[in-house]
């Protein structure tokens, strides 16, 4: 854990390899304008290895008629190491259906990464990289405070690293507070009538999980980190003041500003978060995965 914050820049992508799709499912409700899938892959190589917390990286077609041969993007693994009985790895992944504006014309234009992945069908060949990283650690004090705050399908690395520690870690008796973000409860992954991992915890005292959504998500109004945050504002900056919290946070990079705004709110002023941020990175206890 190197850095506070990790962008795709930041990795070596020259050793490249080839997965097989095993399954595609769809993890939002039909009645939901985001397609969320998540897909199961079979790694064509034995001696890959990983560990909870990692990412893969995926190259997507990339627009020749720009002269890029590839387009790369990272993709956190979901759930824990598994190995099938050909000894092959198999990970899976979350990857959301993506689509942009044109800030000029008004054009929609197709995410290229998440359509390829999201039109990939069982029985198709990927070219893949890693694995990345370790962003995410469970800390060496049993009882610390983990806080962990994600958006979208940033929530995919928190699924596997929840369950590493309530499966691997059993001394384990810290607090994890987990705080999901999406538009609507429709979008909330792994928290959904379709999937709801997270619900296997919820009778552990230790394990609380929190809904930050869209006021109005019609209106495409931002996620309401605001209102989830400082409903527990005075209990959380107790925990932000223990040597013993880390918060983890993953999704877009878009994020940085708006906790920054939460959180200085939460503190009372902009110099007194900064401080109290600069103190959680410096002992490596705030760490960002963005994108």
């Amino acid at each position: 854990m190197k850095q506070a914050t990790i962008r795709l820049d930041d990795y070596d992508t020259d050793t490249r390899f080839a997965a097989t799709v095993v399954t595609s499912e769809r993890i939002t409700s039909a009645s939901s304008d985001e397609d969320v899938r998540e897909l199961v892959l079979d790694v064509d190589r034995p001696d890959f290895s990983y560990q909870v917390g990692q990412s893969i990286g995926i190259f997507a077609p990339g627009a020749r008629q720009m002269g890029q041969q590839h387009h790369f993007r990272l993709y956190s693994v979901a759930d824990l190491p598994e190995r099938i009985d050909s000894g092959r790895p198999r990970i899976k992944i979350c990857v959301r259906r993506c689509f942009y504006l044109d800030d000029y014309s008004g054009e929609r234009y197709k995410g290229i990464a998440s359509n390829y992945l999201c039109d990939l069908k069982p029985g198709n060949s990927l070219t893949i990289s890693g694995p990345f990283g370790i962003p995410f650690e469970v800390p060496e004090e049993l009882d610390a405070n983990i806080i962990l705050i994600g958006s979208g399908t940033g929530i995919a690395p928190f699924r596997a690293f929840v369950k590493h520690i309530f499966a691997n870690v059993p001394d384990w008796n810290g607090r994890i507070w987990l705080f999901h973000g999406a538009r609507s409860g429709l979008e909330l992954l792994y928290m959904n009538d379709e999937r709801d991992d997270f619900a296997q915890y919820y009778d552990r005292e230790t394990f609380e999980a929190f809904q930050a959504l869209s006021r109005r998500p019609a209106w495409g109004d931002p996620i309401d980190w605001g209102s989830t945050i400082a409903e527990r504002g005075e209990e959380l900056w107790d925990m932000l003041s223990d040597p013993k919290t880390y918060v983890y946070v993953a999704g877009l990079e878009a994020m940085h500003a708006e906790l920054d705004g939460v959180f200085e709110n939460l503190a009372g002023s902009e110099s007194k978060w900064e401080r109290r941020k600069a103190e959680l990175q410096a002992g490596r206890r705030w760490v960002e995965l963005v994108y």
